[in-house]
């Protein structure tokens, strides 16, 4: 799915393990060497009604919290559409729920760790905060979760459906989900590598604001063996959709993350598909989850309206700051068989 003219992404919010809600990463980025790191929670107090900030678990808040922030940033108080991207949901919540029933059986249940356990709570949430009566979706499909929401929202903007999206990445993790994650070699400490957590929320329109920050033009998935032609087939189409030649993409933002299983896959399939193309990298900094390729496409956005590459997003460690951004590819896979392409441009490309 793509169109030559794209869709515009007016403006981004996160939380994450970096300073939330800021583009700091950028000049003075966070390091971590644990294998497991939760997100850096902003002042609540500042934003909501104690009342409400005690009744909502974290995932919650960190996705109604920068969803409000991305509606007043982008001047969107209503979206047409609200969709959302989760792996793992309010794991949280349903852990707290399923070790009550644990212990106390099936009397005494408080209500509100149930109700808020299932995945489609999140965008539920944003819409009632909102008032938005349109279309509202969630896509939980493990670490492709994003690229499904995002292709949702892009065909229905593209196919003038709506005219503007919420679209979110949200994730958490818990210290015995992470465990879990890890004997099944998901997770793990590598080097540069460790687990985060992910609050991301972006707004799509298909008109230009003053201050949008990049055009998504187009995003493509495919399915099959690292080692077939499907990645290579669906970037074609991407490109050739966006009418964007090859030679015209400055650099690839990749899902390394520091696993040897995950990145081998990049380090095989990249130079195949865009040989000698710039690689870029986010994990070292964001850290791994299922949805955390919302995170590596925010920071391919602010580089695109910042028009300069930081040295500490690039593979190539000898590498300086890039000035001057044409075109960037997102590229991310799951498991050496879903292969997911995002095309974003600056504004006036």
């Amino acid at each position: 799915m793509s169109t030559p003219n794209g869709i515009y992404l007016l403006a981004a919010k996160q939380i994450s393990v970096q300073p939330p809600l800021t583009d700091e990463w950028m000049d003075a980025p966070i390091r971590y060497r644990e294998p497991y790191v939760q997100a850096i929670d902003p002042d609540y107090k500042r934003y909501f009604a104690p009342n409400v900030a005690r009744r909502l678990g974290k995932i919650l808040k960190r996705a109604m919290l920068t969803a409000r922030l991305v509606r007043e940033a982008s001047g969107v108080d209503n979206p047409d559409a609200i969709i959302t991207g989760t792996g793992l949901g309010c794991i949280e919540s349903t852990e707290a729920f399923l070790n009550a029933l644990a212990r106390g059986g099936e009397e005494l249940l408080t209500p509100t760790h149930f109700m808020q356990s299932t995945h489609n709570t999140i965008s539920s949430l944003i819409a009632i905060d909102a008032g938005c009566k349109g279309y509202n979706s969630t896509y939980a499909h493990k670490g492709i979760s994003l690229e499904c929401a995002l292709a949702d929202a892009f065909t229905q903007l593209e196919c003038s459906r709506i005219q503007t999206a919420l679209v979110g990445a949200h994730d958490e993790m818990t210290p015995t989900y992470f465990t879990l994650l890890k004997r099944t070699g998901y997770l793990g400490h590598a080097p540069g590598g460790f687990s985060g957590e992910v609050a991301l929320s972006m707004m799509l329109a298909a008109t230009r604001s003053k201050n949008a920050l990049c055009r998504l033009r187009g995003v493509e998935m495919a399915y099959g063996p690292a080692n077939s032609d499907a990645p290579r087939q669906a970037l074609t189409r991407l490109l050739q959709r966006a009418r964007c030649s090859p030679n015209e993409i400055d650099a690839v933002m990749t899902g390394l993350s520091g696993l040897p299983a995950n990145d081998q896959v990049y380090a095989r399939i990249c130079p195949e598909l865009l040989p000698n193309k710039n690689l870029l990298r986010y994990k070292h900094l964001f850290g791994e989850a299922y949805t955390a390729p919302g995170l590596g496409m925010y920071a391919a956005a602010v580089c695109l309206y910042r028009q300069r590459i930081p040295a500490h997003l690039f593979v190539d460690h000898k590498r300086g700051e890039q000035r001057g951004v044409g075109h960037i590819l997102c590229y991310n896979q799951l498991e050496e068989k879903n292969h997911a392409f995002i095309l974003l441009s600056p504004c006036g490309k």
